[in-house]
């Protein structure tokens, strides 16, 4: 919540705390996913950017596909106009999430090839591209997870130089750490890192994304 919203619950807090009450039950009947999208179109509007970016990331965690996303801003079209929506595809195109390419649209799910498994260093982070994404896998004697780069805050792409001897990776946009042996957030955030199913199969590694 923003310093403004904070003050204003201090020092007006029964108008706002009935405000945010009237937020929180408005939306009883809806889902999660409609609700969402809701959302994106409100900071389209709006055109605030942190929020747009916010809500787009929280709409796809919750199950909205791209399509669905794009349909919903082209349904808004009324009351967005042209230049809104061209202010959100250019912010989208900006943030360069792998699922809003076009030849990604329509894909289903598949394996990936990563890299062969005797290249992938023990007990210290790994940095690979593969089909146009970007990932990081860690390896233990018992173990191995893949993660995708992206920051599940506002999808940023986290480069490898964000790793440090420790092998936590921070966000260089709003500072969210994760320790990459667990893939969970352990400053600045909640969320962990979306860890992809994988496979090791004739001594390749591969990804299901």
């Amino acid at each position: 919540m923003s310093d403004a919203l904070n003050y204003l619950l201090k020092a007006r807090p029964e108008a706002m705390g009935a405000y945010f009450k009237f937020l929180k039950e408005a939306d009883n009947h809806l889902d999660t996913k409609t609700r969402d999208l809701i959302s994106v179109i409100t900071k389209v509007a709006v055109e605030t950017e942190g929020g747009f970016r916010q809500y787009l990331t929280r709409a796809l965690r919750n199950g909205a596909t791209p399509n669905e996303i794009i349909d919903a801003l082209l349904m808004a079209f009324p009351v967005l106009g042209l230049a809104k929506i061209v202010w959100a595809t250019d912010i989208l195109l900006e943030m360069d999430i792998p699922e809003f390419r076009p030849e990604n649209l329509d894909a289903k799910p598949i394996w990936h090839q990563v890299t062969a498994e005797s290249e992938i260093p023990l007990r210290e982070a790994a940095y690979y591209a593969a089909d146009g994404r970007h990932l990081f896998v860690y390896k233990t004697e018992a173990a191995l997870k893949v993660y995708d780069s992206r920051c599940p805050h506002q999808v940023t792409d986290i480069p490898h130089l964000a790793l440090d001897d420790n092998n936590q990776l921070t966000c260089p946009k709003h500072g969210w750490v994760f320790d990459v042996e667990s893939g969970a957030c352990v400053k600045n955030g909640k969320r962990g890192l979306h860890e992809f199913a994988h496979k090791i199969e004739d001594g390749i590694l591969y990804a299901y994304w």
